[in-house]
């Protein structure tokens, strides 16, 4: 008899006292392994997709669960936490029906937090 193997989300723990910046930037450096450029880059690209994805979500609600899935991802992976946390609610919110308006201006809300942030962080 063969186990049944379970798929699990694997991905890093956000840090246990809140962080002053919707970016968490030693986890933004520790994926980036230091380098400089490399955050750049990957945050200009979280930047641009994060609000093609918003702009998805509201053209096409019937995509909006994986949307917000993809969106989530991207966001644990370069240390936003309060997105993926925003993204992840939205997921909720869909999948049972209830306070999808409500999930989506938070998202919505935490996207444009990050991405001010960003923007600031790569200003020349």
């Amino acid at each position: 008899m063969t186990p049944e193997l379970q798929r699990m989300d694997w991905m890093p723990s956000p840090p246990l006292a809140p962080i002053d910046s919707p970016l968490d930037l030693d986890h933004l450096s520790r994926m980036t392994l230091g380098d400089a450029q490399l955050e750049r880059e990957v945050l200009a690209l979280f930047a641009e997709q994060a609000a093609r994805l918003i702009a998805a979500m509201t053209a096409l609600p019937a995509e909006a669960g994986a949307l917000a899935h993809k969106l989530k991802g991207s966001a644990r992976g370069i240390g936003a936490f309060a997105v993926a946390d925003a993204a992840a609610s939205l997921e909720t919110a869909i999948r049972t029906g209830h306070g999808r308006p409500h999930a989506l201006a938070a998202l919505k809300e935490a996207v444009t937090e990050a991405r001010t942030a960003i923007e600031a962080m790569l200003k020349p």
